[in-house]
């Protein structure tokens, strides 16, 4: 089975993995993924920013597939009982390519917003286990017992550690696809990393008894750090655009009017069986919630422009029109002004019968570029040096060091655009 990937260029999956891969994808499951983008609302900022949970899902069964072969380059290394065998193989391909199957639709937002809206995660595994989903069914045409295998995988539950680490951790296949990919798709350059130097470096550890994918010393630094760096640039230049940051904002007004109005008895139409629950707390079945796409919720979106409720309309036709919110950047070092501002902003709009509740947000986007423990855990990544003790890679790498757990804030202010003019110039002093 050979396909062509605008990231990877050939992809080629044979044998074993081709039985696997091909099966998966043509269940409905993973097929719903071409119909859920990759990056929600990008494409509002980044043209190109069309691609889908789909290919990127192929697109880290890929790299999986090329860790494994790493993997028994090394496996030397390993006691016999940790080396990976036809079983785990199946079960790492499976795990990488199903990984984002639970996810909805404009990416986290319908989770993060609806009250009683259930994470991704748990979804995945729920669609997994399910006796009804095709997904489920193939798997345990291929192995008995798989589907567990590979939810346990995902949940970091598995008899090999570090296959759990390879799909899910610090430095992880599913990042190593969507770095690149995001990359390649919205034209940018600051998610680039070599990624066949980077698997070439991996290596094996015993960390207080358990076996860990690690990296090897001075070769093996300079593309993990590139990596990191990589996921910190495209976490400012990207993810957290102001733009983007601005569509999420009118989004999530959207789904909190939708769900005032499940509330009060009046829900619009059309409406997805997975918002009514979501509002409600009511239970919804996997079939239900695998109805929630983009596409499907673009429909109800352009029905909702013309529905009875003029705030829903009015926040529907802005997001079909771009007509996004604007925003102005507050001083991260002065958390103390932040809430100032927003209620002068507020005072601003609610002046003219706004609902400031819907329509001003302080907006902070956050992230920690590299992550490690400090609470004498195994986890994280590790650094092998010759004739040299293990050292953690924050230890390791002066630039990882810097950044090693340290919090990136990006606070925003986000409002109507139509109120800009007084908004500086209520900010003057704060902004200066």
């Amino acid at each position: 089975m050979i396909l062509r990937d605008p990231v990877h260029g050939l992809i080629a999956f044979e044998g074993m993995a081709e039985r696997v891969v091909r099966s998966l994808l043509d269940t409905r499951e993973v097929q719903r993924l071409r119909r859920v983008r990759q990056l929600g609302l990008a494409s509002l900022v980044f043209p190109g920013a069309e691609h889908t949970r789909f290919a990127h899902a192929i697109g880290t069964a890929h790299v999986m597939q090329a860790l494994q072969q790493r993997i028994d380059a090394c496996s030397d290394e390993l006691p016999p009982d940790q080396r990976l065998d036809d079983e785990a193989r199946a079960d790492g391909l499976a795990a990488a390519l199903l990984h984002d199957l639970g996810h909805g639709p404009f990416s986290h937002l319908f989770e993060e917003v609806l009250p009683h809206a259930r994470h991704h995660e748990l979804w995945t595994k729920d669609i997994l286990l399910d006796p009804s989903t095709e997904v489920h069914q193939t798997l345990e045409s291929i192995s008995t017992g798989m589907s567990g295998r590979v939810a346990a995988l995902l949940s970091g539950d598995y008899r090999l550690g570090y296959l759990s680490q390879s799909v899910s951790g610090t430095l992880d296949v599913d990042r190593a696809d969507y770095l690149l990919r995001d990359s390649h798709m919205t034209g940018v350059r600051y998610g680039l990393y070599d990624l066949d130097w980077l698997l070439h470096a991996l290596t094996f550890a015993c960390v207080e008894g358990r076996w860990v994918l690690a990296v090897q010393g001075r070769k093996g630094t300079p593309p993990v750090e590139s990596f990191f760096l990589g996921r910190h640039f495209m976490y400012q230049q990207v993810y957290h655009h102001k733009a983007t940051r601005a569509a999420d904002a009118l989004v999530r007004a959207i789904f909190m009017r939708v769900s005032e109005l499940i509330l009060e008895g009046t829900p619009p139409e059309p409406l997805l069986p997975a918002f009514r629950a979501a509002a409600l707390g009511e239970t919804i079945s996997v079939d239900e919630y695998l109805r929630m796409d983009d596409a499907e919720l673009l429909t109800c979106l352009s029905a909702w422009e013309h529905g009875r409720d003029p705030t829903l309309a009015a926040f529907s036709k802005r997001l079909r029109c771009r007509e996004l919110p604007k925003t102005v950047p507050l001083p991260h070092q002065r958390p103390d002004k932040w809430n100032e501002a927003l209620e002068r902003v507020r005072a601003i709009v609610a002046a003219d019968g706004l609902r400031t509740d819907l329509t001003v947000w302080l907006d902070r986007a956050e992230d920690i570029p590299y992550q490690e423990p400090t609470d004498g855990s195994t986890d994280g990544m590790w650094v092998t040096f010759r004739r040299q003790p293990l050292r953690r890679l924050g230890d390791a790498s002066f630039l990882l060091g810097q950044l090693r757990n340290k919090r990136i804030e990006r606070p925003l202010l986000i409002f109507p655009g139509e109120y800009r003019p007084q908004v500086l110039e209520a900010l003057h002093d704060v902004l200066d």
